[in-house]
């Protein structure tokens, strides 16, 4: 969770990194919409007759008992009706919008979201089939979104069910009493569920404190941690310990991000860092415990939320020790302008790391102190976030949280806010639904596929473009009328027409060639 430091969406940079000369003339994302929310546009979900069965959720998904169906040409979402497949019609019509695939920009690692203990809460409630249905939904490459990264929180995260850290006895330097066992009830079985139908999926992980008795104010919440050798190298071997711990349960943690939002103090698990410690932390502790330790898992710098934390990356990438050690960065909230600035400089991979959770408490009109909205009016806020920061120039893009119950509540105590999910659950009912900002997210993470390369489009609707490696072309179209669009689509050699539903998304899902005549 990120403060209310701005209550609307950045703007699109002028200029999107990575660009051949021709520019990509696409719409740029629109500004989150205003007005009245929308209610009862949850949608009840029944039974998902692709699902395969995940059995125990610790261990790995049997094989399945039919051929996975291909994926659909074309997915249309709206308030009338979200995710219905259908086929697009070639035609000899000029096309309205066209994908320009010498256009390039950068490549596409995936999507992804993040685990925490709330999440599974809310999901244990369930009986078994809905559970694995969930996971289904988030991970499975046919009948889901097909995330391909996972956040995992280093003690508690806003979304825990109370405070807590992993090393909770004071001055334990040597992190005797360092323990996961708390994360075997929340955490990692919710990991194993989702590693069991999506075994690649890629792991990494973040703290949003260190344990408090390293901290100068001695709690969880605010304060920074204290500047002294012996802690620094204390909290680098408790990071490390949480990575070694992880992988004796089969748990690979591929990266590490040193602090959430390292320029945000909160009523709620947070640490206030300087530029000049975090890279000295980085530099000096972090990366040499993790290489005289032989633990493999990468350093990226994230995660920077603050406007100002891009002083923090430039402190980290200016020092000749420190930036050895990282292999990436990863921003949210507010430091969008930098992207851009970070590609260009320092040639690293760039994560967006958590999607804004709407439902703002600092816009009184619009925030409901009592359960998270879930709305279409979220779902079209999400695409404006998710299209920004992706034509800004990062690699991937993270969900925030996946499962909330339908309350959605978080820790802070200073500020209550109920946050919107991509899955909720009905504690009373035992019920679970997917949200319209689910469908905002599979729309594009089912069908863009690791390696996949953004590419240009032309025309006036509000779109994005992706190839895949192998050859397939998704263009994904919002149509942000009140009424339904008719579109000509022209990709590869076939023009395309097909129509996007009111306030809703299209997903055409091309081969690469037209195989017949209109």
């Amino acid at each position: 969770m990120s403060p209310g430091s701005g209550t609307s969406a950045e703007p699109s940079p002028s200029a999107e990194p990575g660009a051949s000369p021709a520019p990509d003339t696409s719409a740029e994302a629109p500004a989150a919409p205003g007005g009245a929310e929308v209610p009862g546009t949850e949608i009840a979900l029944g039974p998902a007759p692709e699902m395969a069965a995940v059995g125990d959720m610790g261990g790995p998904a049997p094989p399945a008992l039919e051929p996975v169906p291909p994926e659909p040409t074309l997915i249309t979402s709206g308030p009338g009706g979200y995710w219905q497949e259908g086929q697009p019609q070639l035609t000899n019509d000029a096309p309205t919008l066209r994908v320009d695939d010498s256009t390039t920009f950068q490549r596409w690692d995936g999507f992804g979201g993040t685990f925490n203990e709330a999440g599974w809460d809310a999901l244990s409630v369930l009986d078994p089939a809905q559970r694995e249905q969930a996971i289904e939904l988030l991970f499975g490459a046919r009948a889901g979104a097909h995330f391909t990264y996972g956040r995992v929180p280093i003690g508690a995260s806003d979304y825990a069910l109370n405070r807590y850290t992993l090393s909770e006895q004071a001055d334990d330097y040597a992190m005797e009493s360092f323990s996961i066992e708390r994360d075997r009830q929340l955490l990692i079985p919710y990991i194993q569920a989702a590693l069991a139908v999506s075994p690649e999926l890629q792991l990494w992980a973040s703290p949003w404190t260190p344990p408090a008795w390293m901290k100068d104010n001695g709690s969880t919440d605010g304060g920074r941690i204290r500047n002294e050798p012996q802690v620094l190298e204390a909290y680098a071997l408790y990071l490390a310990r949480f990575v070694e711990d992880y992988a004796a349960l089969g748990i690979t943690i591929g990266a590490l991000h040193p602090q959430n939002e390292p320029g945000y103090e909160q009523t709620y698990p947070t640490c206030l860092w300087t530029p000049e410690l975090l890279r000295d932390f980085v530099g000096d502790y972090l990366g040499p415990t993790l290489r005289e330790r032989g633990v493999s898992s990468e350093i990226w710098f994230g995660t920077m939320s603050a406007p100002q934390d891009a002083q923090h990356v430039a402190a980290v990438m200016a020092d000749a020790t420190s930036s050895q050690y990282i292999k990436g960065i990863g921003v949210q909230w507010n430091t969008l302008n930098s992207v851009a600035g970070f590609a260009s400089s320092y040639g690293l991979p760039i994560m967006q790391t958590e999607h804004r959770c709407g439902n703002y408490p600092w816009v009184t009109d619009t925030f409901n102190v009592e359960r998270a909205p879930n709305d279409q009016a979220y779902a079209e806020e999400s695409w404006g976030f998710i299209t920004q920061w992706i034509r800004a120039g990062v690699n991937s893009y993270s969900a925030w949280n996946m499962v909330l119950d339908t309350v959605g509540m978080n820790l802070d105590v200073g500020r209550p806010w109920p946050q919107n999910a991509l899955l909720v659950v009905d504690r009373a009912a035992r019920t679970l639904s997917v949200t319209p900002a689910y469908h905002v997210f599979r729309h594009l993470s089912q069908f863009v596929d690791a390696g996949a390369r953004r590419i240009g489009t032309t025309g006036d609707a509000d779109a994005l473009a992706f190839e895949n490696p192998d050859g397939s072309i998704v263009t994904v179209v919002h149509n942000a009328d009140a009424s339904a669009q008719d579109i000509t689509l022209g990709v590869s050699a076939a023009t395309l027409r097909f129509s996007v539903p009111a306030r809703g998304w299209a997903t055409v899902n091309w081969p690469g060639t037209a195989t017949t005549s209109p």
